[in-house]
This record gives structure tokens, C-alpha cells and sequence, in this order.
């Protein structure tokens, strides 16, 4: 089966204002040949506007994050259906920062992921281990649990990408070495195997964790790594495009 295409996703957090849109179209105008495809994930007050900045380039635009039902008394969170309605076509489910500060169960990241697919958004669903688990020598068994409890079943036959990202590792500067990101991918992927079959192998598989493009070109060549979810780096256009560019 073929390699599934690489993606690289700028996850911006609660970062951004109008003025940063300028970044967005620099990373559209120096984007060139890649065979990777790009997408940034602003937030939400950005989307429309990011949308309809990057329209007609190659950039694709993101949610967050998305509630699992399409309306309702939700004071402050935005459904599916409300991304795709502002111009994204992708969503973040499941980042650890939800996972962590909000309490997100495996049971609440499937409903989204659900979600995403009934509103037509393609779905890059989080997982990863803290330092503790990894520590206790549990990163294996912790991360295919969160692949097997994220991912629903409906996702058979829909384009999505599962995100490795060591809790342990966002926004602190330290990296995984190679083996140990490889060894964590090989268990995702034969976890997606499982659970879809030869489809499973189409994947992508990115990782996410402090990435910058310093490191950018050993991880992305690392076995079974199928792109990046890129935090900070993904703010500055010279940054992100030095990451795409490592593909």
C-alpha cells in the first residue's frame, strides 16, 4: 500500500490575533513544491478570516478543537459544525492540553472524533504519555489505550492522522530520541493495523513534541513518522516553512 502523504499542522493555541494572518499568507507564498500537505489551526476567532486569507493556496485551515454535539446550551465551545460553517476543513481532537486541563476522557475524544466526521472535518486525533508514565516504563501501553479508546469505529474508510505527542515533551525543549519516537509509532501503527486493517497502514501517523526545524529533518525521516503537529515553531512562517521544507 502506499506511504500515506505527509502532514505538517501548525497547532497555534491561544495565540494570534488579525495582524498574524500575515504569517499564514507567508507560509502560503513560501510554501513551493512540498509533497507534504500543510494545514494551521488558529484559533476559532481567526478561522473564518485564515480561510479566506489562504483561499486558493495550498494551505489548509484547522480547528482546535470541536464539541461533540452540533448545538446546544454550551456556553463558549463550538461545534463541528460551526468550523467547517467558518472554512476549516480539519480539527484537532484529543490534544494533551485538553486531555489534561479539561479532563477529556477517551470516551469524549471518540464522540468528537465522531463529530468531525458528521460534519465533514478530517480529524487529527492526540495521544501520548506523561513523563510519570513513561518513567514507569507504561508509554506503550498508555498510548495504544488512548488509540484504541479514541478512535471510533465510523473513522473505517475516512481520512484522519493520529498525533504522538509526548505530554512530557510540548513546550519544554526536550525531544524523545529517534528510537524511542519509532518505537512508540511501530505500536501505533500495528494498533491502527488492528483495528483497520491494511487501511490501517494508510495512516499518518505525525509527531508532535517540540518541534523545530534544528530537529525537524531526523525526526521526520524517523520509521512511521507521516508528518508533524508543530506548536510554537508554527507561530512564525520562517520557522514553520524550515520544518516543511525538512520533509
Amino acid at each position: 500500500m502506499t506511504a500515506p502523504r505527509p502532514l505538517i499542522a501548525g497547532n497555534w493555541k491561544m495565540n494570534g490575533l488579525a495582524a498574524s494572518l500575515a504569517e499564514a499568507k507567508a507560509v502560503a507564498a513560501g510554501l513551493g513544491a512540498t509533497p507534504a500537505r500543510v494545514a494551521i489551526c488558529p484559533p476559532a476567532t481567526l478561522i473564518h478570516r485564515m480561510s479566506e486569507a489562504l483561499a486558493g493556496t495550498a494551505v489548509l485551515v484547522g480547528g482546535q478543537d470541536g464539541h461533540a454535539e452540533p448545538d446546544g446550551a454550551f456556553t463558549g465551545d463550538v461545534a463541528a459544525e460551526q468550523l467547517a460553517d467558518a472554512g476549516a476543513v480539519l480539527v484537532i481532537v484529543g490534544h494533551s492540553e485538553r486531555r489534561a486541563g479539561y479532563r477529556e476522557t477517551d470516551a469524549l475524544v471518540a464522540a468528537k472524533t465522531r463529530a468531525a466526521l458528521r460534519a465533514g472535518l478530517e480529524p487529527i486525533v492526540c495521544v501520548g504519555e506523561t513523563l510519570a508514565q513513561r518513567k514507569a516504563g507504561e508509554a506503550l501501553g498508555v498510548v495504544t489505550g488512548q488509540v484504541r479508546g479514541s478512535l471510533p469505529a465510523e473513522l473505517a474508510g475516512q481520512a484522519f492522522s493520529v498525533a504522538y505527542e509526548p505530554v512530557w515533551a510540548i513546550g519544554t525543549g526536550l525531544t524523545p530520541t529517534t528510537p524511542e519516537i519509532e518505537e512508540v509509532h511501530r505500536a501505533i501503527r500495528a494498533t491502527l493495523v488492528a483495528l483497520f486493517g491494511d487501511a490501517g497502514r494508510a495512516v499518518p501517523i505525525l509527531y508532535g513534541g517540540s518541534v523545530k526545524p534544528a530537529n525537524a529533518a531526523e525526526i521526520l525521516h524517523a520509521a512511521e513518522v507521516g508528518g508533524a503537529l508543530v506548536g510554537g515553531a508554527s507561530l512564525k512562517a520562517a520557522d514553520f516553512l524550515g520544518i516543511i521544507r525538512a520533509v
